[in-house]
């Protein structure tokens, strides 16, 4: 019986690459969906501003979902290996705070503008955060990844 030595340690795509890189393609589609079904809503609710309410709805959701999923694909690029999970929290953490610092701006920047028609807005980013949600969900559910995540098993022993 002979054992075979483990490969050299080889680096290895994250598998939460592939995953996160569906979710913002099915994010784009349902990012499509709302903007279309909102602006449809929004022009009978209130014209022009009703349209425009809608997109930027949309757009903030999107760019959310976005920094989201891409400070992911950033940190898992950055910590590559076990000394640099902290750098990878580091980028988590930095994209939640960039999201919250720019929704509390934009918040402020928006508010009591006569161009926004408020419930269209509001309804169009809840779409949006509800969206997400269901793209997240259904991708990780209908995704492969393993319990261990990138882990390299030896190979199998040959019985003589």
């Amino acid at each position: 019986m002979t054992s075979a030595s483990p490969p050299a340690s080889t680096p290895t795509q994250a598998t939460s690459i592939p995953v996160l890189r569906r979710i913002l393609i099915y994010g784009g589609w349902v990012a499509l969906g709302i903007a279309v079904i909102g602006c449809v809503i929004g022009y009978f609710v209130d014209g022009g501003s009703g349209v425009l309410s809608a997109l930027i709805g949309t757009i903030m959701s999107v760019a959310f979902m976005g920094i989201t999923a891409g400070s992911i694909l950033l940190a898992n690029r950055v910590a590559g290996n076990e000394s640099a999970i902290g750098g990878f929290f580091g980028i988590i953490m930095g994209g939640w705070l960039l999201k919250f610092v720019v929704f509390l701006v934009l918040l402020v920047v928006l508010q009591d503008r006569e161009w926004i028609q408020p419930m269209v807005l509001f309804f169009c980013i809840i779409a949006g955060v509800v969206g997400s949600l269901v793209v997240d969900a259904v991708v990780v559910m209908k995704s492969r990844m393993p319990y261990v995540s990138d882990v390299t098993l030896p190979p199998a022993p040959v019985d003589d």
